[in-house]
């Protein structure tokens, strides 16, 4: 009878061991594939546990369905809605480690990279691309009036905001959160160099500098002067002179694709027209690089009124105090280029 006992009792003990050991492996065994096809697992806003399960299946991510939901109901990770975002995902995690990191983990961040966006819908088109808002969302809180008020920015000067840069975000940062962290930046790189000072000595505000820098921009890739070049404009401004600037009635007609400015762009009324109204435009006429803003801010003091591209090749410009010596640097202008072959 004795061996009877102890033989039943080695049973149970060798059955508890056998299931014993199974939920062990379920739980600590690796179930994230050891070969991923994709380290990046992206968890959509209002997932609920049964799409992130059709995720994890679909792209390859657990080896079994089953346990990793056995695991899951214990460690009550099955919601109608859980944590969205980004995460990198190791090869070979246990149940157990894949469900914490979804649940606590930190998430993986992207890279958005501005720089010479010309629209805020371009702005936008780029910054969807790499997280989850689509630009529709985008754009409608960067044009968004009432939502711009509390920042005292208008759609027109809206541009002024981004300072181009790499930055990180979470994939899951919704509209207004890319602006707020925007706005953030904006307010560190204003604080830097005395860059707020110098505004307020050109009798500018930091979104009426960028404006400027904007143009700057678009007529000069040559850093050396565009100190000089923002000295130029500045004198226009405080003598009240049109600035009769090219890019922005290329701006003004959304005509991106032209080589010259004809009569039809410096006659098209538009208050982007600096050829037709005097003063800086209502914006931004393009992003605005750093070295554009910091040409601004640091324009050079001197006499000069006009300037014309050379025509040589270099990329540089002739300024002049007078019409007659501009009329001149425009001749000078027209005969390299003949001898270029470009005319």
């Amino acid at each position: 009878m004795l061996k009877k006992v102890i033989f039943a009792l080695l049973i149970v003990f060798v059955i508890a061991g056998y299931f014993g050991y199974d939920k062990y492996q379920q739980i600590f065994a690796p179930n994230v594939s050891s070969e991923l096809k994709n380290e990046f697992l992206h968890i959509p806003t209002g997932s609920s546990f049964v799409e992130l399960l059709e995720i994890l299946k679909k792209e390859q991510f657990i080896i079994d369905e089953a346990s990793f939901t056995w695991v899951a109901e214990r460690m009550k990770y099955i919601k109608p809605e859980v944590r969205s975002g980004r995460f990198k995902i190791q090869p070979g995690w246990s149940n157990r480690k894949l469900i914490s990191h979804l649940r606590n983990g930190k998430q993986a961040t992207v890279k958005v990279i501005l720089n010479n966006e010309r629209m805020l819908e371009d702005v936008a088109g780029k910054v969807s691309k790499v997280i989850e808002e689509d630009s529709l969302e985008i754009i409608n809180v960067l044009q968004n009036k009432s939502y711009l008020d509390q920042y005292n920015l208008t759609p027109e000067t809206t541009m002024s905001v981004f300072i181009p840069n790499t930055y990180d975000f979470y994939w899951n940062t919704n509209a207004t959160e890319f602006f707020d962290k925007m706005l953030l930046e904006n307010e560190k790189f204003w604080k830097k160099d005395n860059r707020l000072k110098k505004s307020k000595n050109l009798n500018l505000t930091k979104e009426e500098v960028y404006t400027l820098a904007s143009i700057i921009e678009k007529e000069t890739n040559q850093n050396a002067e565009k100190e000089r070049m923002a000295g130029v404009h500045i004198n226009r401004l405080r003598i009240g002179m049109p600035l009769q600037a090219d890019p922005t009635v290329v701006f003004a007609t959304r005509d991106f694709g032209a080589k010259r400015v004809l009569n039809r762009h410096t006659q098209f009324d538009s208050p982007y027209n600096t050829y037709m109204y005097k003063g800086l435009p209502p914006g931004p006429i393009s992003m605005a690089s750093i070295s554009s803003i910091d040409g601004v801010l640091n324009a050079e003091k001197h006499e000069y009124l006009y300037y014309c591209a050379k025509g040589d090749g270099s990329g540089l410009h002739s300024f002049a105090k007078t019409l007659s010596g501009h009329n001149a640097n425009s001749r000078r202008y027209v005969q390299n280029l003949k001898k270029r072959g470009k005319r």
